[in-house]
């Protein structure tokens, strides 16, 4: 045996009650759960510890971070062992050349520009490819990004596919699922993703369910007609029959306060109906993206040159004001901006850091800075609502999703805190869920979605993804002030029995790769 943890409370992931047992760890697998009497080459001591699986982050922006940082700290230290990249419809493969280009500037808020990184890949098997060169310190699953997707095929123009663009934006998803993708992702209140309709998703959803994915949509409103867009995803899913995974599931905006109850019934009613939905949040309140994102749709067509010049141009930037102001856009969920909401939390340009942790005062302020900042700045937007919070993590189907945009001086607690927070916050203090409830929610559920059948358990024949932590004392330490500051009781994660982190530090073990379903031909 190479390494024996001893008398561990093992919070299994299944959700059902934990017991006291030995866990005993062989070639990167879970070989033995009991009493063990022999001893191994390693032993570690976990009275008064849980051992659990490792936490998977079902919606992480870490996709240049694995490249660019070995030590990721961020979620190796919070007990997560795989991420799900290439989410909300946008990330770096499959690209050519240009849509590289346009990609790179248009995220640079969730990323960097990613100057240090060499890019030497061009489709998804490349990029996971380059992941495993590099080595990575945690796991990493991708999605097919459908608005790249759609640059890739027709650029970024406000307009319907022709039935060639159409195939070869099939071509590309049925490409990234054979090579390795779990599904595909959307950000339908980014551009170019939004310009897509209903029927072409729906194509691309049919593409998806052949290969035994499923869909991951940041859908087209969080805020005014939030259930009329949780809606469209479902129905539009159960024409394709594909998998739903519903991405950072909030109600926010005053006009959702309270609300939390009319998702989930939806939710219930389409369950109850066949429907094969899961969903992920992140258990605090203020959202997190690109200042940009928040422009209309039609000011971001042509890609970010093209609102560069209109932010420019005074004509243009008052109708992008007055779309903001008064009717309210697309990118800002259908709500007028209330800049008292907005934070900048980071910039790409360290010479605009004076803009962090400031409130912008008026569309003014805020076009100065992305023009200066070349649309870098990222967000927090201070609309979510507690209650609303707390009732969807309850949900049978919810699992646990940082969403956490590592880029910026002053980024949001939740990259560096979701999963204690969980622990701490809501299981130890508020109650919310209990341990195995919580647990189950962050590994068993997620390996589930992902169809990983030795992955998200501690069962025998497992993978000892794991990680050990003290119920009393495990919580985030990341706050808005220090964002970045690690969590507290989590001494001991493992990938593959290997440690990543040992005693509360970080190890110099790259134990992490890319996890590839492979697909099938489900029709």
């Amino acid at each position: 045996m190479d390494l024996v943890i001893r008398g561990a409370r093992v919070v299994d992931g299944t959700g059902g009650p934990s017991y006291t047992a030995d866990v005993g760890v062989h070639e990167g697998r879970i070989a033995e759960i009991g009493r063990i009497r022999s001893g191994g080459r390693h032993t570690v001591d976990a009275h008064g510890l849980a051992l659990a699986p490792g936490f998977v982050d079902m919606h992480a922006h870490s996709d240049l971070a694995l490249l660019r940082d070995p030590d990721h700290s961020a979620k190796a230290a919070q007990g997560v062992t795989l991420e799900v990249l290439g989410q909300d419809g946008l990330s770096y493969a499959p690209v050519d050349d240009r849509t590289l280009a346009q990609v790179r500037a248009a995220i640079t808020g969730w990323n960097g520009p990613g100057e240090d990184v060499e890019f030497d890949w061009r489709d998804v098997g490349g990029y996971l490819d380059r992941l495993d060169r590099t080595g990575i310190a945690v796991n990493a699953a991708y999605l097919v990004p459908q608005g790249t997707v759609r640059a890739y095929a027709l650029g970024w123009d406000d307009r319907p596919a022709t039935p060639v663009e159409l195939d070869r934006m099939r071509a590309l998803v049925a490409e990234g699922l054979a090579q390795g993708a779990v599904g595909l992702s959307s950000g339908l209140t980014y551009t170019p993703g939004m310009y897509a309709s209903d029927a072409e998703l729906t194509e691309l959803c049919r593409v998806v369910a052949a290969y035994g994915g499923y869909y991951c949509p940041h859908h087209r409103s969080y805020g005014r007609g939030a259930r009329g867009a949780y809606a469209e995803m479902v129905e539009l899913t159960r024409r394709a029959g594909c998998a739903l995974h519903l991405a950072h599931a909030t109600m926010n905006f005053a006009e959702n306060e309270g609300r939390a109850g009319a998702l989930l019934t939806l939710l219930d009613d389409a369950l109850a109906a066949g429907a094969d939905i899961t969903l992920d949040s992140y258990p605090y309140t203020p959202g997190c993206t690109t200042l940009v994102a928040l422009l209309p749709g039609w000011a971001n067509e042509g890609g970010p040159d093209a609102v560069l010049a209109r932010l420019r141009d005074d004509a243009e930037a008052e109708r992008i004001r007055y779309a903001l102001e008064v009717t309210g856009s697309d990118g800002c969920h259908g709500v007028p901006v209330d800049w008292a909401t907005i934070e900048i939390s980071g910039t790409a340009d360290p010479a605009h850091g004076a803009y962090v942790g400031t409130r912008l005062r008026d569309w003014n302020a805020a076009r100065r800075l992305l023009v200066e900042d070349r649309l870098g700045p990222t967000i927090l937007q201070h609309v979510g609502h507690e209650e609303n919070v707390r009732a969807i993590m309850r949900h049978r189907v919810h699992t646990g999703g940082s969403d956490g945009i590592l880029q910026g001086a002053k980024p949001h607690p939740r990259a560096y805190g979701t999963f204690p927070h969980y622990l701490g916050r809501y299981v130890r203090e508020l109650g919310v869920l209990s341990l195995e409830e919580c647990v189950a929610h962050l590994a068993g559920r997620p390996a589930a979605r992902l169809r990983l059948p030795d992955r998200g358990l501690v069962h025998t024949g497992h993978r000892a993804d794991l990680v050990l932590f003290d119920p009393d004392t495990v919580a985030a330490g990341s706050t808005y002030e220090n964002p970045r500051a690690l969590p507290a009781g989590i001494p001991h994660v493992l990938i593959d029995g290997r440690f990543v982190m040992r005693d509360g530090r970080r190890t110099d073990v790259l134990a992490g790769r890319s996890v590839r379903r492979t697909p099938y031909r489900g029709r």
